[in-house]
């Protein structure tokens, strides 16, 4: 997994006004924990983040004060309105070192004609090396009738990573749409409608 570059500025003014502060000035407000080091409160660079955070799991290296430290995401806030990033919390990593991540859930492949999958779970709990995260997991349907399902146990993973979420958790399930009396109901009345309107102009042509 490549390294998305961000240099970091170190801050020293907190509570909502500071954030906004930053945020006004095209940074996002971040803090970075881990491995037993005291949170550090950093700014970053608002267009460069918001473009990375777009890809699931991203590996980040910040750069601060000429010293560069690898972190992954494990918190973004986000304005509900607007979607804008207020805050994100970073967990600084180490090569080698395996994480819990929750990874999403891709479907590939076409059931059998006239069913459709409905996704259970829309992502995975894994256990993975944290320089090298998984975008996604990949779950096939190709084929797979009504009344198939398949679960957590049942995927296929990427090399390396381990499972957390129950085998036995039910990710998608295959079925047929069902039609109920309201739908022929209205089926009915849609046909005789038009069958009621064709009758009149044929009678008006006559006439």
């Amino acid at each position: 997994m490549s390294e998305v570059k961000l240099v970091a500025t170190t801050r020293t003014d907190f509570g909502k006004g500071a954030a906004r502060r930053t945020r006004r000035a095209g940074r996002i407000p971040a803090v970075l924990y881990g491995h037993g080091s005291d949170p550090l409160h950093v700014s970053l660079p608002g267009h460069e983040t918001f473009l990375a955070l777009k890809q699931a799991n991203a590996l980040f290296a910040i750069e601060i004060d000429g010293k560069t430290t690898l972190a992954i995401t494990k918190d973004v806030q986000r304005e509900p309105v607007k979607n804008v990033i207020e805050h994100v919390d970073l967990l600084i990593v180490t090569k080698g070192e395996k994480v819990d991540v929750e990874i999403p859930v891709v479907v590939v492949g076409e059931s059998y004609p006239g069913t459709i999958h409905i996704v259970e779970l829309q992502t995975l709990e894994l256990e993975a090396e944290a320089t090298n995260l998984p975008r996604h997991v990949e779950v096939s349907i190709e084929g797979l009738v009504a009344g198939d399902l398949i679960t957590a146990g049942a995927i296929t993973l990427p090399a390396g990573a381990t499972l957390i979420t129950d085998p036995e958790a039910t990710v998608l399930t295959i079925s047929a749409p069902q039609t109920s009396a309201a739908d022929i109901a209205a089926d009915a009345a849609v046909a005789d409608l038009a069958a009621s309107q064709s009758a009149k102009s044929a009678a008006a042509a006559e006439a």
